[in-house]
């Protein structure tokens, strides 16, 4: 077995390196790919576009597209923003309930979207509305979403994650956060994104007067 000072030394070896390089190029590929389709969609329509014309713009063949796109519903659906939602809601201060909490951590992990991040955010969100194939499809990155949300919710209240009550909550709040979303998506941009989803929060937080 390695001491741990040699495990310290391969830990800043050159196989680490070029991993670390293979995944940044991994991701710079899907970052490229997902572009493409989405600016194609836009131009020609959903339908209109295929995944040899996307493949073709990113330089990457279908086959590879595939790899990182299972479908091409995947290309509007998948993104890289649950990690980010996820550790910033771990870094929230343990005391805070658990609501108040995702309602501090998503405010600010919104927040820290770049205006050209929001922008793609509201053409998937307008794709996600109006192509049939798009929306059955985002119902399964939905309940991805519920089941991490859950997971965190389990961490800090100390209760298993599939626990009724765990689960319940994770949909409420994802519940929530949905009809904001398609608002915004929807909207002039005269309300802020994160503005948005915190007031559907805070109506959540406070029982939902009516």
């Amino acid at each position: 077995m390695s001491s741990p000072q040699r495990a310290d030394r391969n830990a800043d070896s050159p196989q680490r390196a070029v991993l670390s390089l293979r995944e940044r190029k991994k991701a710079k590929t899907r970052r490229a790919i997902q572009e493409h389709a989405l600016r194609m969609f836009t131009e020609q329509g959903y339908e209109a576009t295929t995944v040899e014309q996307i493949a073709e713009a990113a330089e990457v063949s279908p086959s590879t597209l595939f790899r990182y796109f299972p479908t091409k519903e995947d290309l509007i659906v998948q993104d890289d923003y649950d990690p980010i939602l996820l550790a910033v809601m771990r870094a929230q201060p343990p005391e805070l309930p658990p609501l108040t909490a995702i309602r501090r951590a998503l405010h600010t992990a919104f927040a820290q979207i770049p205006p050209e991040g929001l922008d793609e955010v509201r053409v998937r969100m307008s794709l996600m509305m109006s192509v049939p194939a798009v929306r059955a499809r985002s119902l399964d990155n939905l309940l991805t979403t519920v089941d991490l949300l859950a997971g965190v919710v389990a961490e800090r209240s100390g209760r298993d994650r599939s626990a009724p009550a765990v689960r319940t909550f994770a949909g409420a709040v994802l519940g929530a956060m949905l009809p904001a979303l398609y608002s915004w998506a929807a909207a002039d941009g005269t309300r802020s994104l994160p503005d948005l989803i915190d007031e559907a929060l805070a109506l959540l937080e406070s029982g939902l007067p009516l």
